[in-house]
C-alpha cells in the first residue's frame, strides 16, 4: 500500500469500483448473450386448408406420389449376364416392349441342337414310314396269292416281321419327334424368358443394371434391376391417423399441396379406401409425428400438372364429417 497515494483508500474506494466494472462486463455478457427475439416471416409456409376448407370441418393427412398401377419391380425370370438395356429413366414403354436383355447363348446352343433332332427325328420317320409301306406291300403281295404253296411259310413268318419292325421303328422315330419339339418348345421358352419385357403401358422410372451386370434371381442385390409404372394419372396415397379415420368424409375430393411448396394447392379425386388399416411405414421427419400408428389410407387421383413426381411427398386437406348433434344422440 505503500505506493498508493495517502489518500486513497482501496477498501473504500478502488475496492467497489472494481466491483461495479464486474458488475458492468456481467450485465453485458448476459445481454448480448440473450436470444433474437425478433419475429420474422419462415422460409416456408407450413400447409394450410384453402377455399371452403378453411373454415369446415377437415381431415389433415400426409401422402407420397405414386404412379396409378403404382410402382411395379421389374426382374428377371433367370440368372444371367446383361447384354443389352434398352430403356432409360423417362421412357414410354408399351406393353410387351424390350426391357432388357439377358445373355441368351446357352439356351440358342440348346435350340440349334433340338432343331437338329427335329430334323433327325423327321427323316426318321420317312424312313420308317416308307420301310412299313414296303413290307405291308409284301405282306399283302404274299397274303393275295392264290397258291399258298406259291411262297413259303418262312417268306412270310419274315414279312410279317419286317411289317412289325418297320411299325415300331415308325413309332419311335414319332416319339423321337415329339421330344425334339419339346426340347425346340423349351429352349424357344428359354430364349423368351432372357428377354425382358414391360408387363404394361407405362414410364420408366429409374433402371438400375446396365450392359455386362450380373443378374441373379437368388441372393442377388435387394434393389429392383428396373422400376416402372402406369403415370397417367399420377395418384396420392394418402395416410389417415386411425384416430381421425372414423371423421373423413369418403368420396369428397382433397386438397392437395406438394411438400415445400404450401401456396400451390390442387383438388384431387377420390379413388378408393384401402380395405386394411396398416402401420404407418411413410414417414414426414416432423418433430410432431407419431410414428407408432396405424393409418388409413386413401387413394387420389391427381389432375395433369407439371408440380407433382414419383415419390413426392404431399399434404393434403379432407373434408370431415359433421359432428354430431344432441338430436343425433
Amino acid at each position: 500500500m505503500a505506493l498508493m497515494p495517502r489518500n486513497l483508500s482501496f477498501s473504500r474506494q478502488i475496492l467497489p469500483l472494481i466491483a461495479m466494472i464486474g458488475v458492468a462486463l456481467a450485465a453485458y455478457y448476459i445481454v448480448s448473450g440473450l436470444p433474437d427475439r425478433n419475429t420474422a416471416d419462415p422460409d416456408e409456409q407450413p400447409p394450410k386448408a384453402v377455399g371452403k376448407l378453411a373454415s369446415a370441418p377437415r381431415v389433415a393427412g400426409a401422402g407420397i406420389v405414386e404412379p396409378a398401377s403404382e410402382v411395379i419391380d421389374i426382374g428377371s425370370a433367370l440368372s444371367g449376364l446383361v447384354t443389352e438395356v434398352r430403356v432409360k429413366p423417362g421412357d414410354k414403354v408399351a406393353p410387351g416392349e424390350v426391357l432388357f436383355m439377358v445373355d441368351a447363348r446357352a439356351a440358342r446352343a440348346q435350340l440349334a441342337e433340338a432343331e437338329a433332332a427335329v430334323g433327325e427325328a423327321r427323316a426318321a420317320i420317312t424312313e420308317a414310314t416308307t420301310a412299313q409301306t414296303t413290307a405291308r406291300q409284301q405282306l399283302n403281295l404274299y397274303r393275295s396269292l392264290a397258291d399258298p404253296a406259291a411262297v413259303s411259310r418262312a417268306e412270310v413268318i419274315r414279312a410279317k416281321g419286317e411289317e412289325a419292325t418297320s411299325t415300331s421303328r415308325l413309332e419311335l422315330a414319332r416319339a423321337r419327334l415329339a421330344a425334339a419339339e419339346a426340347a425346340t418348345a423349351a429352349a424357344q421358352t428359354e430364349i423368351e424368358r432372357l428377354t425382358v419385357r414391360a408387363p404394361i403401358a407405362g414410364e420408366i422410372l429409374a433402371v438400375n443394371i446396365r450392359p455386362g451386370e450380373f443378374v441373379a434371381t437368388q441372393g442377388g442385390s435387394s434393389q429392383p434391376f428396373i422400376q416402372m409404372g402406369n403415370t397417367d394419372p399420377l395418384h396420392v396415397r394418402i395416410d389417415i391417423d386411425e384416430n381421425e379415420a372414423a371423421r373423413v368424409k369418403l368420396g369428397t375430393p382433397a386438397v392437395v399441396s406438394p411438400r415445400g411448396a404450401a401456396e400451390l394447392h390442387v383438388n384431387a379425386t377420390f379413388v378408393r379406401a384401402e380395405p386394411q388399416v396398416v402401420p404407418k411405414r411413410s414417414l414426414t421427419n416432423s418433430a410432431a409425428e407419431r410414428v407408432d400408428v396405424r393409418v388409413l389410407q386413401l387413394i387420389y387421383a391427381l389432375p395433369k400438372t407439371d408440380a407433382f413426381r414419383v415419390g413426392q411427398q404431399i399434404d393434403a386437406f379432407i373434408p370431415a364429417k359433421d359432428a354430431p348433434t344432441d338430436k343425433d344422440d
